[in-house]
């Protein structure tokens, strides 16, 4: 595979060319925040929060979805971006109902860790405030509408690690959300395993356990890592 050396922020790396911006800072121990990414599962470049400024492009760049190059410039954390990424978790707590307060993952959810970072104590626009459902058809699991963020990684985790694609996408814009199977309550899912994945991939309190209360429910995606090390390494036992 060939090397190629980059800048980000100012350090010089060295990357494999097939690598992403994302994956290479991480290695590198830059930071760059982002909710739809998930370690094992393919980028989709779904929440720009991973937005970066890379030198002689003219445009903001995903940096999960984002190849690097030979002498890429790359800059992660200009007043610019901050700006940006504070719009972008603004407009996420507006467009949904977003209460931490009563939210089984406060405490323990991916959005809220961001705000916090980003230096969030008001939302600047008009919420939105529409009316979702809470699914709690399924035995074990539930699902509020209010809470998701659209990251899609429910979709990507269940379709590349389980391989049942119970969930997918129904709608356009803000009133896109997510479904499972044709649209059926989750409790009448066929193609659903009841394997957790979802649960353990979702950054907010969105996908949930049933019987826990409110900042009772943390997630272990080491599950999810020694899965998909296991495939990777061919460690499965047959």
């Amino acid at each position: 595979m060939a090397v190629i050396t980059l800048t980000i922020d100012g350090q010089t790396i060295g990357a494999e060319q097939n690598q992403t911006i994302l994956a290479v800072a991480e290695e590198a121990g830059i930071y760059i925040p982002t909710l739809c990414h998930l370690s094992g599962v393919a980028d989709v470049g779904a929440c720009r929060l991973c937005l970066v400024e890379v030198t002689g492009s003219n445009k903001l760049l995903p940096a999960c979805v984002t190849k690097v190059s030979e002498g890429l410039d790359v800059k992660t954390n200009t007043e610019k971006l901050r700006e940006y990424r504070k719009i972008i978790l603004e407009m996420l707590f507006a467009e949904r109902n977003h209460v931490c307060a009563v939210c089984v993952a406060n405490g323990h959810c991916e959005l809220q860790d961001l705000a916090s970072s980003i230096g969030i104590d008001h939302v600047r626009y008009e919420y939105d405030y529409p009316k979702y459902e809470v699914d709690t058809s399924h035995e074990r699991f539930g699902i509020d509408h209010n809470r998701c963020v659209l990251c899609t990684r429910c979709v990507r985790v269940c379709d590349m690690i389980e391989g049942a694609h119970t969930w997918d996408l129904s709608g356009r814009g803000a009133k896109t959300r997510v479904i499972t199977d044709l649209s059926q309550p989750w409790g009448d899912s066929q193609s659903c395993t009841t394997c957790g994945k979802c649960v353990q991939a979702c950054p907010t309190g969105a996908i949930f356990r049933k019987r826990f209360s409110v900042a009772e429910m943390q997630r272990d995606r080491s599950k999810l890592e020694f899965i998909v090390t296991a495939r990777e390494k061919k460690q499965w036992i047959l």
